[in-house]
């Protein structure tokens, strides 16, 4: 007998409708009425991680507090839950054949010949259950990657299909969403590729039990009607998700739809508890009707694509809220920076956020733009490879080490003031290798971080190969670049602050990975503020 419920998310029709959102948001509902709920990803690409994927290619790199590379999903389950998610939280198909490759490696099959079915598809169940194993949830949304119809998908569909069976009645249900697109020129929406996406998943052998139907306009009773009909699910299964101005206005449009009240009937669940959203739409009410409104620029090297910086950019959307503010993201690409865009563009923001990133490629924008920021008293803030750029910029430029660098982008460089940490000399794979999680961090009193973090011991999530050169450390503090945080077992130094300017900090791990709507993280909300004042001030 199964412990918990699962709710597996299919999509149809196109990419990129926001399963990870409508999956969030139906967590965040079934939590507001008391149920313990987790969520998880299965993407079906034969990377291990997304953790050697280009930017460009999946967006960012999510990394979790043990220190999983996983895909930005999570970062949208933890920012709608504020529960932490971990390695079991998010399963590749690499994963998947790279465990069953090595058991038969190990001979644990006995000799069998190893197919897709069952070995394959006994893994992925197999997986699916693991966090009903390691915890106790009520719910556990499983989330499937891709579309209907994919070749890569189909183990995972079928392994869905004989995990319902196996769960039993009202244990487990399907919610499926599909796109009813607006045709302008018919003046219409039109239900047919719908349809066509509910039938290729009856084809393997899975009704839904929940369309949620994203669309442009308004979906009418008629056009309800007429999905539940060919669709074979019941009117009220048939959910509107009409387009919306934020990700964060998703859970009430799906309260308002009555989502979760569907989703308990139909698993025979009982809550008494009504969902209570009022911080939630709180949160939505200060991000809609802001006081204020900044500008802040996104010095990086993939801002061509947003969800490159997905956690920065939600963080920012956080802290926000919490000042009142609208903040208006100028990305600026760091490989076009120039003379010409730092004195007309750059230097007339509010604020500049160096971006993490890895290579050579952009370095020397990000170090222009830095400049800028630290000459004219411009907030500042540099993540991971952005701390890295402020430290090579103050070395330059104020120590006269004018040769300073990063031994990531220059072996020979006569001053390292950035140089690959210890335990990363040895390694050769890519892979899962990197400083990655959560570490320690203690803090110096009478800094701006200790003001901000209001705690002298901290712990934050990293994903970097290169270190501040310690044999710099007295040379920066002595000049005013304040190292103020550092790692007490390994006296990696983790943050940097500027101490003549007002607000100037960097810092060698991802703050953004632990930003969430109900606790926006102190850093983000202290450099909007100070970007706000400096606003302030300037006009």
């Amino acid at each position: 007998m199964s412990k918990s419920k699962f709710i597996f998310v299919t999509g149809g029709v196109s990419s990129s409708l926001g399963k990870g959102i409508i999956s969030a948001s139906l967590a965040k509902l079934l939590q507001a009425r008391g149920l313990s709920v987790t969520i998880q990803k299965f993407d079906p690409y034969i990377n291990v991680d997304p953790g050697t994927l280009n930017p460009y290619e999946h967006g960012e790199c999510y990394v979790t507090d043990d220190g999983a590379e996983t895909d930005l999903d999570l970062g949208h389950y933890e920012r709608f839950l504020n529960v932490k998610t971990s390695q079991s939280n998010n399963v590749t198909t690499g994963r998947v054949y790279q465990t069953v490759i090595e058991k038969e490696r190990k001979g644990e099959f006995l000799g069998k010949t190893v197919q897709v079915i069952p070995h394959i598809t006994n893994e992925i169940k197999r997986r699916i259950r693991l966090l009903e194993e390691k915890s106790s949830y009520d719910i556990i949304i499983t989330e499937i990657g891709g579309t209907v119809g994919d070749i890569e998908s189909l183990p995972y569909i079928e392994s869905v299909r004989q995990l319902r069976w196996e769960l039993g009645k009202n244990n487990s249900l399907v919610i499926h969403l599909t796109l009813v697109p607006y045709l302008s020129a018919a003046k219409e929406l039109k239900t047919k590729p719908t349809q066509h996406s509910v039938k290729t998943l009856m084809e393997s052998g899975i009704n839904a039990d929940i369309l949620v139907c994203r669309t442009e306009h308004e979906i009418s009773d008629d056009i309800k009607n007429k999905l539940a009909l060919f669709c074979n699910v019941e009117v009220d299964s048939v959910i509107q998700s009409i387009d919306a101005s934020t990700i964060y206005e998703v859970p009430l449009m799906m309260k308002s739809e009555k989502l979760d009240l569907v989703v308990l009937r139909k698993l025979n669940l009982k809550s008494s508890k009504i969902a209570d959203l009022e911080k939630w739409s709180n949160f939505v009410e200060k991000l809609k009707h802001p006081k204020h409104k900044i500008k802040i620029g996104l010095v990086g090297k993939y801002v061509e694509l947003q969800d490159s910086y997905k956690s920065i950019l939600e963080s920012l959307v956080h802290a926000g809220s919490e000042n009142e503010t609208e903040v208006e993201v100028i990305s600026i690409h760091s490989e076009h920076i120039d003379d010409n865009q730092i004195n007309n563009h750059i230097s007339k923001l509010d604020g500049i956020l160096v971006a993490p990133g890895f290579g050579s490629r952009g370095i020397e924008g990000k170090i222009k733009a830095i400049k800028c920021a630290r000459e004219k008293n411009i907030p500042f803030f540099g993540i991971c490879l952005g701390m890295q750029m402020a430290v090579i910029e103050f070395s330059r430029n104020v120590l006269g080490l004018e040769e300073a660098n990063s031994t990531e982008m220059d072996e020979n460089t006569p001053h390292p003031v950035i140089s690959l940490m210890e335990n990363q000399k040895n390694i050769t794979d890519k892979g899962g290798t990197m400083r990655l999680g959560s570490w320690e961090c203690q803090i110096e009193s009478n800094t701006k971080l200790d003001k901000i973090y209001q705690s002298k011991i901290i712990f934050e999530r990293h994903r970097h190969r290169w270190e501040l050169n310690n044999n710099y450390s007295g040379e920066f503090n002595k000049n005013g670049l304040k190292t103020s945080g550092i790692n007490p077992k390994t006296g990696l130094v983790e943050i940097i602050e500027l101490v003549s300017n007002d607000w100037f900090i960097g810092v060698q791990f991802h703050p953004e990975y632990k930003s969430t709507v109900e606790s926006p993280h102190p850093l983000f909300v202290s450099f909007v503020k100070g970007c706000l004042d400096y606003n302030k001030f300037k006009n």
